[in-house]
């Protein structure tokens, strides 16, 4: 193409000279020039390396580089056609300079147009995507949709916050930022299918964007993620996202000083919320964890994550092993999260239920006491509140046993939480694997409700009420408001479902199952 273009824009070049009518006394110094000129040119491109530039990369650099090119080829020229004026007469100089400009349009609209024919393909054949967030990575994320790497082609921006209102009207490579306000009005005019966050939000920001998105028939909706080699990786979004509460009153200096070079025993470290305060012990510089489970399958999976690490497979019921325990190692506090927490499992297991919750916890905090371990935290839950179910009267005696106890020199702390999301045997992994498989959905009741809370957040509160307790408290963590389950469900699906068809259905309350949680008894 370069060579056929060359030939044309040199031919144009004597034209214009001449008025479209060339002599034909200048017929033998056009093909002289030509097989001057072609050879430079050639050259030059290719030492610039403007033939190594894949067709849909080609960028402002590149065009650069042809710029720089063409004045080389044409100096070059020049300088030859000082030095050897003979070899070219007759010659009109004139055609040098507007060869050049006619060669670096021509040569440049080709580079141009091939990369805008590839780009249009790319976008007829990915989804329409709008971004949400004026920022680097919104710069990223064009680029690599430019790139082929994602397979997602965005057609405009919104910001997210007043912080990047500065940015409405500007240009992110080529893509217009708008206002927030005109989210709804942009998705009908480009027809977007898709949409992806790059702004970093709250939890009732993802809800209402959310909302506002599913209502215009966005289904697919990504997150923009950074990773440690600061490369985005494309997420999901996820139902943690739009129920999370992150506390804002977390001490982490607290936290840690109280944490940092002690020994400490979780129980139950295998299980959602010992596990994550293992995790959090770690972090938290803590000089040595002593991790305790009677499922060989969970303590194995943490002790992979924290293989230095002493585990222990033994159950909190097993006195000779708890007394073995803490004879042979000096521990400092005892975090007790070992319980049985299934309700409806709980009901049909009522022997085992109160052994392991009611026995188990008066097990750990006696031989606590026992051994002057400083500080006990007990893992209560806020179906201990006016228990309707045997899990909920286990673990309220639990609570008792805590705030009543001799407790000598040990002070003991009970702590009081709600569901945590994503724990095992929670309601949104069971929601998430009934969607997989096209449903129904099952929900107990119409208008059940629960509190819910990150798992991380959780046990961070955990240990900060530990931290400031001097014995004998009971905490309870401020889950936010309670969230209707059917309403839950109904998210996951507009989630997950995409465009499957699932229905809920309501199988009605399990045996001790309340329609409702409470946190404390009264104000």
């Amino acid at each position: 193409f370069d060579i056929l273009l060359s030939f044309i824009t040199l031919y144009l070049a004597y034209a214009l000279r001449f008025n479209f009518e060339i002599p034909s006394g200048f017929i033998n110094s056009f093909f002289i020039a030509f097989s001057v000129l072609l050879p430079l040119k050639l050259f030059f491109l290719w030492r610039l390396k403007l033939y190594f530039v894949v067709w849909r990369f080609f960028s402002l650099s590149d065009g650069q580089n042809l710029l720089k090119a063409h004045l080389y080829m044409y100096a070059s020229f020049t300088l030859i056609f000082l030095l050897f004026p003979s070899l070219f007469e007759p010659f009109p100089r004139s055609v040098i300079i507007i060869d050049f400009a006619l060669s670096l349009l021509f040569l440049g609209s080709l580079r141009i147009f091939k990369r805008l024919l590839i780009e249009k393909s790319i976008t007829s054949s990915i989804k329409k995507t709008i971004i949400i967030g004026a920022n680097a990575q919104t710069a990223s994320i064009i680029k690599s949709a430019l790139n082929q790497d994602i397979a997602y082609y965005p057609v405009c921006i919104v910001t997210s916050s007043p912080e990047e209102e500065s940015a409405v009207g500007t240009y992110i490579n080529s893509i217009k930022v708008h206002k927030m306000e005109e989210l709804e009005d942009l998705i009908k005019i480009h027809e977007v299918e898709a949409a992806i966050i790059t702004a970093k939000l709250d939890t009732p920001a993802y809800q209402s964007l959310f909302d506002t998105l599913s209502h215009s028939g966005i289904n697919e909706i990504k997150k923009s993620k950074i990773l440690g080699d600061q490369h985005e990786k494309l997420l999901d979004l996820s139902i943690e996202d739009l129920l999370a509460r992150y506390p804002k009153d977390l001490d982490s200096t607290k936290i840690a000083s109280f944490i940092k070079e002690k020994c400490v025993l979780i129980t139950g470290a295998g299980g959602s919320i010992g596990s994550e305060i293992a995790l959090q012990c770690e972090y938290f510089g803590a000089k040595s964890l002593i991790l305790l489970d009677h499922s060989e399958f969970n303590l194995y999976q943490i002790g992979e994550k924290l293989p230095h690490t002493t585990l222990k497979l033994c159950s909190v019921l097993d006195n000779d092993a708890l007394e073995s325990l803490f004879k042979s190692n000096s521990v400092d506090i005892v975090i007790h999260a070992a319980a049985y927490k299934h309700v409806p499992l709980c009901e049909l297991n009522q022997k085992n239920a109160i052994e392991n919750n009611v026995l188990g916890t008066k097990n750990v905090i006696d031989y606590s006491i026992a051994h002057n371990i400083s500080k006990v935290v007990i893992i209560s839950t806020d179906k201990a509140v006016r228990p309707s179910n045997v899990m909920g009267t286990t673990k309220r005696i639990g609570e008792l046993y805590a705030q009543n106890v001799d407790s000598q020199n040990t002070e003991i702390v009970a702590v009081r939480f709600g569901n945590v999301l994503g724990s095992s045997g929670s309601v949104i992994p069971k929601f998430k694997s009934q969607i997989e498989n096209g449903g129904p959905i099952t929900v107990t009741h119409p208008e059940i409700t629960r509190y819910f809370m990150m798992i991380p957040e959780a046990c961070q509160l955990v240990l900060q009420a530990a931290s400031i307790a001097k014995g004998g408290e009971l905490f309870i963590l401020d889950m936010g408001e309670s969230i209707k389950i059917v309403d839950l469900a109904s998210q996951m699906i507009k989630l997950y479902g995409k465009e499957k068809e699932i229905e809920i259905v309501f199988s009605g309350l399990r045996p001790g199952e309340k329609l409702y949680e409470e946190l404390l008894i009264d104000e």
